[in-house]
């Protein structure tokens, strides 16, 4: 766990006045209390961390709940809005702006999306379903994206519509 807080810290630029720092503290002490091995504090644990996660949400307007699979280095960006599924698979060197959305597509019907590495998401940007966004994807400020994008392509509008990947130097 405080292998990958600082790890944290360092994505956070060092920076404790960073609400996403906060809440990926809260998410890592979250999963971390699952190792515990005695029944009682654990529930201790998980009742210390239930009051945390709250405060998180109030404080910085992020909802990361520990059922989520995060890989290294996720970096929110901007104070509130983020909603993520407890279903989601997020992978490493992923940035999330503010009023992003990763959840289901439909009440009732399971399924998250999941993101690959190095996945860069747009302010306002839903994500909904169980869809795979694939490496080093983009995803346009406010698109809703109902449908996977393969590695490298940028995803933007409403329903998102699909670009083909750009190489470094070349615009959209």
């Amino acid at each position: 766990m405080f292998e990958l807080i600082r790890e944290d810290w360092q994505t956070y630029q060092r920076d404790p006045w960073r609400q996403g720092l906060w809440v990926m503290v809260i998410y890592r002490f979250g999963n971390w209390r699952y190792t515990v091995r005695f029944a009682i504090l654990r529930k201790l644990l998980s009742l210390i961390y239930k009051f945390l996660k709250v405060g998180g949400q109030i404080l910085t307007g992020i909802d990361l709940p520990c059922e989520t699979r995060i890989g290294r280095r996720l970096r929110i960006d901007h104070f509130g809005g983020v909603i993520i599924s407890g279903d989601t698979i997020i992978g490493n060197d992923v940035i999330l702006r503010h009023g992003v959305t990763l959840g289901l597509r439909h009440e009732g019907q399971s399924g998250a999306p999941t993101l690959g590495d190095r996945v860069e998401v747009g302010a306002g940007a839903k994500i909904l379903g169980a869809i795979k966004i694939g490496n080093d994807a983009k995803i346009g400020a406010n698109a809703v994206v109902l449908q996977d994008v393969p590695c490298g392509a940028v995803a933007v509008g409403i329903p998102a519509r699909i670009l083909p990947s750009v190489k470094r130097g070349e615009h959209v």
